[in-house]
C-alpha cells in the first residue's frame, strides 16, 4: 500500500522560512515600537509664543456667518 499514497508536499526552503520569520520579527518590532514612540512622545506641539490660547469656538476671524 505505500506504493499508492500520494506524495508529500515539497517544504519550502530553509531561507524562505527564515526569510518569512525575519519579516514577521520586523513587523512585529516596528509595530512595538511605534506603540512605544506614541505614548512616550507628546503630540501636541505647544502653543505659539506671539498668540493667545483660543478661547473656544468662533473665535476665528474667518469662520463664516450664520444667519440663524
Amino acid at each position: 500500500m505505500a506504493r499508492h499514497r500520494r506524495p508529500r508536499p515539497a517544504s519550502p526552503r530553509p531561507t524562505a522560512r527564515a526569510r518569512a520569520r525575519l519579516a514577521a520579527g520586523l513587523v512585529g518590532a516596528s509595530a512595538l515600537a511605534a506603540t512605544v514612540l506614541s505614548v512616550t512622545v507628546a503630540p501636541a506641539a505647544p502653543a505659539a509664543p506671539d498668540r493667545a490660547p483660543s478661547a473656544g469656538t468662533g473665535t476665528s476671524d474667518v469662520a463664516q456667518y450664520s444667519g440663524d
